[in-house]
């Protein structure tokens, strides 16, 4: 596959705080050694910092931004603010708010570390910032007790069903038997299903560590994620995941694995459930696999249609992998090999130029990627 460097456009650099000139140097200069496919193209389209996960609203109009700090940022893609990050409801306090997503109504909802909040979409265009309301009321996603930080990003999507999904990773590294039947008990390490107002929960999916992407494929309505395999097991084990899951009650291994079929030290003496699923795809060992979505558009060419999906990089590994935007090819409900889409913030060596969190397409089928290091979010065109 031909690979070209980057043709970086020129755009003007508008963040919710003016950027220092260093700032906005090392962005362009990271933007100038990312490579990508012939024919595709890479710029800057809005700074918000601690950018994560990412939300287009319904109508194409607004950029949804969440953030591990406690800011949400809400970006216009037209009109006087277009491309400057605003902040989303000022006057609310927010706890992590990684994971944004839209109900089918146009309905925002944020989820946070331990609450998730519904903020109705209003006739005349946005969100009722004011009078959010509680789809689970803070406390309601595990403990109070569990104030832990560790793998507290949540995401959201909803279904083909109507349903809302939410990943919940567990809080630790590999749990002890006692700590995964804690964990079991209040659906930590699995995707939810639930109702739009919060009734009817369910777990989906269990067997996960720390999920921080989803979507559905639009061919056949299945929930695919990625997730974020055990540390600290060596640099080149276990490997990363892409999984699929076409219908409730699936176990997907872990902590019995640490990913794939690499059993974990803790967990080698006991026996592994019978029908654990394994992964559709294996990614790099510890390149962190968060963001990842089904490419729906016509705008790129027919080999590029299939699973984006964002690596953040590693931290724990000898020598670092990861920091790039991968794609998995993906036919009747079977993903091919992944290969590197965009790359080029990773130098080799720590500190990486960039780290890519998420990754979203717009309504004219351009790909949006976030990077929380950087404070920005690129556009990914396409010109034939």
């Amino acid at each position: 596959m031909q690979r070209w460097a980057a043709t970086l456009v020129a755009v003007a650099f508008i963040a919710a705080a003016p950027a220092a000139a260093d700032e906005v140097g090392d962005i362009a200069a990271a933007l100038a050694r990312v490579s990508l496919p012939q024919g595709f193209h890479i710029s800057v389209f809005a700074l918000a910092p601690g950018a994560r996960a990412l939300a287009v609203s319904p109508d194409g109009k607004v950029v949804i931004v969440g953030t591990m700090a406690d800011d949400v940022w809400r970006i216009a893609r037209a009109g006087p603010d277009a491309g400057r990050a605003r902040r989303f409801a000022p006057g609310l306090t927010f706890k992590l708010p990684n994971g944004p997503c839209f109900a089918p109504d146009g309905a925002l909802i944020i989820a946070e570390f331990n609450r998730i909040r519904r903020f109705p979409a209003l006739a005349g265009g946005g969100w009722d910032e004011d009078h959010p309301q509680d789809v689970v009321a803070p406390g309601g996603l595990q403990p109070d007790s569990e104030s832990s930080p560790v793998h507290a990003a949540r995401v959201c999507r909803y279904g083909p069903d109507g349903k809302l999904y939410v990943a919940i990773g567990q809080p630790t590294n590999i749990p002890s038997p006692a700590r995964q039947k804690f964990n079991e008990k209040w659906g930590m390490g699995a995707i939810w299903r639930m109702n739009a107002d919060g009734s009817g929960r369910q777990v989906f999916a269990s067997g996960l560590r720390n999920s921080v992407g989803l979507d559905f494929d639009p061919a056949d309505g299945a929930l695919w994620f990625t997730d974020n395999q055990a540390d600290r097991m060596g640099d080149d084990i276990p490997p990363g995941e892409i999984n699929r899951a076409p219908k409730p009650g699936l176990n997907f291994g872990f902590p019995w694995y640490g990913g794939g079929h690499v059993r974990t030290r803790e967990w080698a003496r006991e026996t592994p459930p019978a029908d654990v699923v394994f992964p559709e795809a294996e990614e790099a060992a510890h390149a962190a696999d968060l963001g990842m979505i089904f490419y729906r558009g016509d705008k790129f060419p027919a080999q590029w249609r299939g699973i984006f999906s964002a690596q953040h990089g590693s931290w724990d590994r000898t020598a670092p992998i990861g920091a790039r935007v991968m794609f998995t090819p993906v036919k009747e409900g079977r993903a091919g090999a992944s290969v590197p889409f965009a790359e080029g913030w990773n130098p080799g060596r720590l500190p990486y130029l960039g780290r890519p969190v998420d990754v979203a397409e717009t309504p004219e089928g351009d790909l949006l990627v976030s990077d929380d290091q950087s404070g920005a979010i690129y556009r990914i065109t396409y010109d034939k």
